[in-house]
């Protein structure tokens, strides 16, 4: 039976504003199992980058716990949390940003291995073992990440992530900020890596169509909450959900045959002011009273299928 690698039950996130308190998060649950990849969809606002950031505990949730490799480590002190991070690591949106531009690649490579206090010889037979598993050349080493490319740098940050060998890769947006041609190599490296190395991974971003070639499972984030949790296959060939019709009508497929869901009415309603009942009902052409007035639950659709709508289907 395969083992849960990563999971958070029941977070909310709140944040005070000076305009009130703004729900981010509003009763989370999710597992990522060993050798998994579930895709987290959504637009912007959704809540995604903040459910990253409690996974990564690099902030608390309000309410809720997160399990790593089984442990509850939502109330663990940094000194203690410390030797359990080499198990969960992250891959960010922007290369740029997360590469320090004065270190070598090596340096970069050997950061994680260096605070493990792992020896100096073994450090450097894993770096050049990682940056030929991302598939870098020879002499990148060396060299500074300004003399890569976008994808070469992405490649970079995932080595980094790679070197500590952990249990769970976290991927947020990390094709976003890159060519079409080039999202299509690191999508393809991301998914060899998760089989040859029975990563979870939990593959984050806005565009539904990216997601769909390295997701086993897919959840759709609307205004905080999962709305849809389920297989590929039927997120994709089945949807039960309105927004997540609306999403999967949007992906390009030269391959559909008959009239697409009509495209998603309005904007996404700020956190500080969400809708009554289900969220989505201002943009959805099911909606009655009844989600004006009352708040669906997660309820099983299918097998391995579930939906947060009293009009699935």
């Amino acid at each position: 039976m395969t083992s849960t690698a990563i999971a958070v039950e029941g977070v909310v996130r709140d944040f005070a504003t000076g305009r009130g308190v703004l729900r981010a998060l509003d009763g989370i649950d999710l597992a990522v199992a060993s050798g998994e990849t579930l895709g987290v969809v959504g637009e912007s606002g959704c809540g995604k980058s903040t459910l990253v950031r409690i996974m990564l505990r690099l902030i608390p949730p309000t309410a809720g716990r997160v399990r790593l490799l089984g442990e509850d480590v939502t109330d663990l002190p940094e000194s203690e949390l410390r030797s359990r991070r080499r198990h969960l690591q992250a891959v960010f949106q922007d290369p740029v940003s997360s590469l320090n531009p004065r270190l070598t690649v090596r340096d970069i490579v050997a950061e994680p291995l260096r605070r493990l206090c792992v020896g100096r010889n073994a450090m450097w037979d894993r770096v050049r073992e990682v940056l030929l598993l991302v598939g870098l050349p020879t002499d990148a080493g060396g060299r500074y990440p300004h003399a890569f490319s976008g994808g070469q740098r992405q490649r970079i940050a995932i080595a980094r992530a790679l070197a500590a060998e952990p249990r769970v890769l976290i991927c947020d947006e990390a094709t976003s900020a890159l060519d079409v041609s080039v999202q299509a190599q690191i999508l393809n490296l991301l998914a060899d890596l998760q089989q040859r190395l029975d990563l979870a991974v939990m593959f984050v971003s806005h565009n539904l169509g990216v997601v769909r070639h390295v997701s086993h499972r897919v959840a759709v984030m609307y205004l905080g909450r999962i709305v849809e949790l389920g297989s590929d296959a039927a997120i994709y060939g089945r949807p039960a959900h309105p927004y997540t019709k609306a999403l999967v009508a949007a992906v390009p497929d030269p391959m559909m045959v008959g009239s697409p869901e009509p495209p998603l009415r309005g904007e996404v309603p700020s956190p500080l002011n969400r809708p009554s009942g289900c969220h989505f009902h201002p943009r959805c052409p099911l909606a009655s009273d009844r989600c004006r007035k009352e708040a669906p639950i997660l309820m099983p659709f299918a097998d391995q299928h579930a939906v947060r709508c009293f009009h699935p289907g």
